[in-house]
């Protein structure tokens, strides 16, 4: 590891008890810093209701972290949108952000579009699959942002057990994304969680960033933001355990290709073919081939969106 990496272990790797709430809150105070957090959300209705609850009851109305929840639903067939409304959140639909340019599936693209549809000067992201969900998760990477002027951007990192075994969720992450990271781009190797789900950022930062529409969107975020901010930056924060719905096999494998695609245009943005992944499935006494598309669609900064900018006039 390189004793840059170290430093920053030391420096910018904290606890979420290393900031109690009242110090956060007096923060928020001094610096008058909005904060918004937002859940992208397709079909979970089984959990979305329950950290929207959280984060409402814990870090709006008893201690006033928090100034808006949103949901974007990013077309889900259930009742999320539903359960996500009542469990006080602000539910916009994906399609309705920036209409003139359509919408396409991928969890990048719903988090493109949240900047639209938010004000907070910190924008918190958190998935909707969670499950036991602790106010610490945004608590932990909220606070840096609020108590250090000069870090940009937070991810929370965490145990992620698989079933019983601990520590053994995050396939992805160990077996592609954290390999690329250590080849490619060393200076990162020092998170524990580089895919996850849970960080935060200034919007000042966020704007300024492209936005892979699919599964890259975390590793795209985490190497654009280290060339335009620096590591010093950038930090994470120790929230616990992380209980969520795993994926199958096949699931990651199309995961890993996304991520491996972004990892590879931040490589050579160059003249790439478009890519595919051909995965198997049991058929009778055969196997058949399933070919899926790569995302390779990216959003540009939304700082160069028309839309963006005449709200920010207005």
């Amino acid at each position: 590891m390189l004793e840059e990496v170290e430093r920053w272990l030391i420096d910018r790797s904290w606890s979420v008890t290393d900031r109690p709430l009242h110090r956060i809150l007096a923060a928020k105070r001094a610096t008058g810093q909005t904060v918004s957090v937002v859940l992208p959300a397709l079909n979970e209705e089984e959990t979305v209701g329950d950290i929207v609850s959280v984060i409402r009851d814990e870090l709006l109305l008893k201690a006033p972290l928090v100034d808006e929840i949103v949901v974007v639903d990013s077309g889900s067939t259930d009742r999320t949108s539903q359960v996500a409304a009542a469990a006080g959140a602000r539910v916009v639909h994906r399609d309705e952000i920036l209409p003139r340019l359509p919408a396409v599936p991928g969890k990048g693209e719903v988090l493109w579009r949240s900047l639209l549809v938010t004000r907070g000067d910190i924008v918190c992201f958190v998935d909707a699959d969670l499950r036991d969900f602790s106010a610490d998760f945004v608590t932990g990477i909220v606070g840096p942002l609020l108590t250090e002027p000069d870090v940009h951007l937070v991810k929370a990192m965490y145990d992620r057990p698989l079933g019983a075994a601990a520590g053994q969720g995050g396939r992805v992450t160990e077996l592609m994304a954290r390999p690329l990271l250590n080849m490619h781009w060393p200076r990162l190797a020092g998170f524990v969680q580089p895919l996850g789900g849970e960080y935060a950022a200034r919007r000042s930062l966020l704007e300024r960033l492209p936005f892979p529409v699919g599964y890259g969107v975390e590793l795209g975020l985490l190497i654009d933001a280290l060339h335009l901010v620096g590591l010093n930056a950038l930090a994470q924060v120790d929230v616990g355990v992380r209980r969520h719905r795993h994926q199958d096999g096949q699931a990651l494998g199309r995961m890993s290709a996304a991520i491996y695609r972004t990892a590879q245009l931040r490589l050579a943005r160059g003249h790439l073919i478009r890519p595919a992944l051909t995965q198997f499935e049991r058929s009778g006494n055969t196997f058949e081939p399933r070919t899926y598309s790569v995302d390779t669609e990216e959003r540009p900064p939304m700082a160069e969106i028309a839309e963006y900018r005449e709200r920010r006039v207005a």
